[in-house]
């Protein structure tokens, strides 16, 4: 693997990167697919333009936690990584599947780490046995995660109430909430999800919470809160955003209220790989996102 080099990534790395990502996720879909599941799709261009303006926004905030690893002028791998005050947590990375198991993504993951410079730290990962193993060699403790899929059956909708859209001012308090529940707020992250995606809130006193819900896709994207109950009510609310089938994932055992809800709602129950974090405890009530932790 001499001729692998790994780089910081410039933005004319960014097309090239997302089809890197798109065939690694998407081969690691069908390897994991059960069978009652549909067989996963390739990403469509809709999908591929938001992954490429995501990671536009990492680059543009954290430029020196984004790596790729290049050979002979193509993205073969990729490590999108990002400090937020005294958190770190990896948004992507993978290894095209012709490259795996040749030392390149260790190569990725050491250089992404080193980046952290020892801070507390998280992900969602995948139930690659390699990834994994290297992943708890890197001292992260993995909590298995379950993700909830299906129809939304509208009779179960309960009425919700003391809940509102999102605005600029309420940054500082959900910031609160981060640091709170993960060690950190999110920062310049909540400026970027609030032009992407619906934010609602609840501004009870002692009880607060917010979810950012995708509308497109008609899922909750990321969701923190007070009190259970307070999430409990924001998911609620995501669930009657969905349109057709819909997906709550990033759910750790400490955090079955979300359960509670999607199987009220007739939503299907499965595994779906792990929350790993590093000298910091797992986060609840709380759904991580994907990409932003």
């Amino acid at each position: 693997m001499e001729s692998v080099r790994i780089r910081p990534m410039a933005e004319d790395d960014l097309p090239g990167t997302e089809r890197a990502s798109a065939v690694t996720f998407l081969e690691g879909d069908r390897l994991t697919r059960r069978i009652n599941e549909p067989e996963p799709e390739p990403r469509s261009a809709e999908a591929s333009r938001r992954w490429i303006e995501r990671m536009r926004f990492f680059l543009s905030i954290d430029p020196e936690g984004c790596w790729v690893a290049e050979d002979a002028g193509d993205i073969v791998g990729f490590a999108i990584s990002q400090n937020r005050g005294p958190i770190w947590y990896l948004a992507t990375y993978g290894v095209l599947p012709g490259r795996q198991g040749k030392g390149v993504g260790s190569r990725l993951l050491d250089t992404a780490l080193a980046h952290a410079d020892g801070r507390p730290g998280l992900f969602s990962s995948t139930v690659h046995p390699a990834a994994t193993r290297r992943y708890r060699l890197a001292g992260f403790s993995l909590y298995p995660q379950m993700r909830m899929v299906g129809v939304v059956d509208r009779s179960t909708l309960p009425e919700v109430t003391g809940l509102h859209e999102g605005r600029e001012e309420d940054q500082e308090w959900m910031d609160q909430l981060d640091h709170d529940l993960r060690g950190a707020g999110h920062g310049p992250d909540h400026s970027f999800m609030r032009k992407t995606l619906r934010l609602v809130v609840s501004r009870a006193s002692g009880r607060p919470g917010y979810v950012y819900i995708d509308q497109d896709q008609g899922q909750p994207v990321l969701l923190a809160a007070a009190h259970p109950q307070t999430a409990q009510k924001l998911l609620w609310e995501a669930l009657a955003a969905s349109r057709g089938r819909t997906l709550v994932n990033c759910i750790t055992s400490a955090n079955h209220w979300a359960v509670d809800v999607g199987l009220t709602a007739r939503l299907d129950i499965g595994q779906e790989g792990y929350l790993a974090v590093r000298d910091m405890t797992e986060p609840a009530p709380y759904l991580a996102s994907g990409h932003f932790l």
